[in-house]
């Protein structure tokens, strides 16, 4: 059996970091891509429907691919202190890879915006947190110009060595799905070639992970590990949707704390991803990110953060719709596991019932009250 060895040993080549540089690594990446049948079904088209779990990443989300590869650079070029901003997953992230590498690490928070989830992981590896009076982007507008005084280094999205890390995903989705696919992308996977997805659906809050999926599947197919693209369907909450709108969202607002976010540092490079692989950037209402969760949860056994389910939500409007069709292919991204936040799924939850005599018949009644 072959170890997993982290996303920078397993794709070097394909990454910029310098031979001789130091390696921070939890071993993240490697994570599952499962086929959903019964959610597929509840789409009601024949399509192949797999999810990409990122929340088996060391610490629940998609944010450790960037993580090894920012904090890797910034220990190699000298940091002693890194610096983020965060609606909950990077701060979570930045603080273990920043414990593993030894850095001081501060983490600047929408105060009372944040998951707890994450929030405690942040606290538990020894980061300070600082919380302010306002929204993600104000708290990202503050790490930005203490950086740029040379006060720490910076390892939210906008650093390129989050991007790297990220567009490994991409590299996996192709590997992992081989060349036996359905639909156009079979044609594609016949050249000799693995198969890029007909669609790869994702969430899209501050916009860099669907800037880093594009980049990576565009390599992989320009060094012709790929025989296809996929075209991009990114989805913003619609409390939070700046690039759907086309302005800055002032006060963004949705259950989906990950992606609520107003005015996305990557919204070009998303709307170009969108753009460039004839996909579209739109958004899911809140009843629909949470219609996917309980589908998700409920069907297939897969608990993933709402944000997350932003990107099945995409996928259910897009079989309504009529964009995903019979024989197609898609990926859903699944960014975070649902522990990160547990209380949306105890508030949405029926009311636990109340308890029952300590005996066997007490039991079964109830059992046989609901056959």
């Amino acid at each position: 059996m072959k170890l997993w060895r982290g996303i920078i040993e397993e794709y070097r080549e394909l990454m910029s970091l310098d031979a001789d540089a130091p390696v921070v690594t939890l071993y993240e990446g490697g994570t599952p891509l499962i086929p959903a049948p019964a959610f597929a079904r509840n789409l009601g088209v024949r399509a192949d429907i797999r999810l990409k779990l990122e929340g088996a990443n060391p610490t629940g989300s998609f944010k450790d691919r960037g993580m090894t590869a920012a904090i890797s650079k910034a220990l190699a070029d000298g940091a002693r202190v890194v610096i983020c901003a965060s609606t909950g997953n990077t701060s979570a992230s930045a603080a273990a890879y920043a414990a593993r590498a030894g850095l001081r690490c501060v983490v600047v928070i929408p105060d009372g915006a944040i998951a707890m989830g994450k929030l405690a992981q942040a606290i538990a590896h020894g980061a300070e947190v600082v919380p302010i009076r306002g929204n993600f982007d104000r708290a990202l507008s503050i790490v930005r110009e203490m950086a740029d005084a040379g006060l720490a280094t910076l390892v939210n999205s906008v650093n390129p060595w989050r991007i790297e890390g990220q567009k490994t995903a991409a590299f996996e989705i192709v590997d992992q799905l081989g060349s036996g696919l359905a639909g156009s992308a079979a044609a594609a996977a016949a050249a000799g070639a693995a198969a890029a997805p007909d669609w790869l659906a994702i969430p899209v809050g501050n916009a860099g992970n669907i800037t880093a999926y594009w980049k990576g599947f565009r390599e992989y197919a320009a060094r012709g590990r790929s025989a296809s693209l996929p075209r991009m369907a990114g989805f913003q909450a619609a409390g939070a949707a700046p690039i759907v709108l086309g302005r800055p969202v002032e006060h963004p607002e949705t259950i989906a704390t990950a992606i609520r976010i107003g005015n996305p540092a990557s919204w070009a490079s998303a709307r170009a991803a969108a753009d460039d692989s004839g996909g579209f950037i739109d958004s899911v209402t809140d009843e629909e990110i949470l219609e996917a969760y309980r589908l998700l949860a409920q069907t297939e056994g897969v608990f993933a953060e709402p944000a997350s389910c932003a990107s099945a939500a995409g996928l259910i409007k897009m079989a309504r719709d009529g964009r995903l069709q019979d024989g197609q292919r898609a990926v859903a991204v699944l960014t975070g596991n649902g522990l990160k936040d547990p209380s949306t799924a105890i508030d949405c939850a029926p009311p636990v019932r109340a308890a029952v005599d300590a005996d066997c018949d007490a039991v079964r009644r109830l059992i046989e009250e609901r056959v």
